[in-house]
């Protein structure tokens, strides 16, 4: 199939659906989701479409975040080569941080099951799955639940995490810029993030490579706060100078 056809399915889907998760026109297409996502960024980029991350939507629509289980599909070889990059950094006996999100989701399941820590998280489906380790020690922050993302915010959630000293947190990460550093789109999400980043001696971003250089409306932190980038590129990529040169350790 050409290129033009792909981009006609595309916007009919978007025009009688609001939206289309790239995962979902892999498959109906018979593309990989690559192809897919270089067609919604053209599309985006002639003013079409507004490309979103899992997707796209109608040109005009507020942005609504997918679903946790549409997001959870949505380059899962990335996150997964992520999420073994990230298990290397934990040591044993450590306390560590979690927060929302589904590469942090992908961590905690793929976790050695002889590690012995501590792992303190907002986000239900991660508490869930770190309760399966018998050696891991789980603390779930309490607090008013954000359905969509399945995490906890607020006051109560603000306030047990004041009360903790973390060795590392792994940032669950929507966007993350060269100059302007780590943000989101959630006022309160950043909330709770943004303390994390101050009770920890280490911060480890997290995010698949198309999220670099991309803005979001509320800063969580500069990138000096953060020590680490995880992305699933090989670590000399060019696309990563940037943050190299920032002085961020990239993996």
């Amino acid at each position: 199939m050409l290129k033009k056809e792909r981009q006609v399915i595309i916007l009919k889907e978007i025009s009688e659906n609001q939206r289309v998760i790239s995962s979902e026109l892999s498959k109906q297409l018979g593309v990989s989701e690559d192809t897919i996502r270089r067609d919604l960024k053209e599309l985006s980029d002639l003013g079409k479409i507004n490309k979103v991350h899992g997707g796209a939507v109608l040109k005009g629509t507020s942005y609504l975040p997918f679903s946790l289980e549409d997001r959870e599909e949505y380059a899962k070889k990335e996150k997964t080569a992520i999420a073994h990059k990230a298990i290397e950094l934990i040591e044993e006996e450590q306390v560590v941080f979690m927060d929302g999100g589904t590469t942090n989701l992908i961590i905690a399941r793929l976790l050695p099951h002889d590690l012995k820590a501590t792992f303190v998280t907002n986000c239900l489906p991660v508490a869930y799955e770190l309760s399966n380790f018998k050696n891991i020690r789980t603390i779930f922050l309490g607090g008013r639940i954000i359905g969509s993302a399945k995490v906890t915010v607020g006051l109560e959630t603000s306030q047990l995490i004041k009360d903790i000293h973390a060795d590392l947190f792994f940032l669950g990460t929507r966007s993350i810029h060269s100059v302007q550093g780590v943000s989101d789109i959630n006022l309160e999400e950043t909330n709770i993030k943004k303390l994390m980043v101050q009770k920890a001696e280490r911060v480890v971003s997290v995010a698949i490579s198309e999220k670099l250089g991309s803005i979001q409306p509320f800063r969580i932190c500069k990138l000096d706060n953060v020590h680490t980038l995880i992305t699933e590129l090989d670590p000399e990529d060019a696309t990563l100078e940037a943050y190299r040169k920032a002085g961020l350790q990239v993996l």
